[in-house]
């Protein structure tokens, strides 16, 4: 797998202390992107997925584990791997794609709605620099939705996480 890097304690790319897994190659580029070293897909280093399972376990009072990029859903295999193992240790997942959410489902590859069913909170949609605002909770940018996948699995449309708990995790949002 090709990744642009890895923070192994992250707080903010969703809530509690995650380990984030940042996968090089991103077809979208978008204008003021924070993380525009990940775009080539040729960049970034090769890793296999069982040394980046390995790294799992490093931090006794890490509880997620946060797939972004580049963008995830050009590697969704392997990264469909990392969630899995996520959810073996009990740790919820979260997907950052620039993809929206009717784009993966209608779009219909088979491998991208794996990774999708295996995550628990997708953040979809390209970062819009226009948008950017500090109240986009673990967004960059406010066009940019939090989906809780399996609500929105479960209902047949988006569910939209709104502020989600460290202790909750994400099974109701906010009013």
């Amino acid at each position: 797998m090709r990744i642009a890097g890895i923070v192994q304690e992250s707080i903010v790319d969703g809530p509690g202390l995650r380990m984030t897994v940042f996968t090089q190659g991103c077809p979208h580029r978008c204008p003021g992107c924070h993380n525009p070293d990940s775009h080539d897909e040729n960049g970034g280093q090769e890793m296999s997925v069982e040394e980046i399972i390995a790294q799992l376990d490093r931090s006794p009072l890490t509880c997620g584990l946060t797939l972004s990029g580049g963008d995830p859903m050009m590697q969704p295999e392997d990264c469909q791997r990392l969630a899995e193992a996520a959810h073996e240790r009990g740790w919820d997942v979260w997907t950052y794609t620039g993809y929206t959410w009717e784009t993966l489902w209608q779009e219909g590859n088979p491998e991208r709605l794996a990774l999708l069913r295996e995550s628990d909170v997708l953040v979809d949609g390209p970062y819009m620099a226009a948008q950017s605002s500090y109240a986009a909770y673990f967004r960059g940018s406010t066009n940019q939705r939090l989906i809780d996948v399996k609500r929105s699995l479960a209902a047949g449309e988006v569910q939209i996480l709104k502020r989600p708990s460290h202790l909750s995790h994400f099974s109701k949002p906010e009013s």
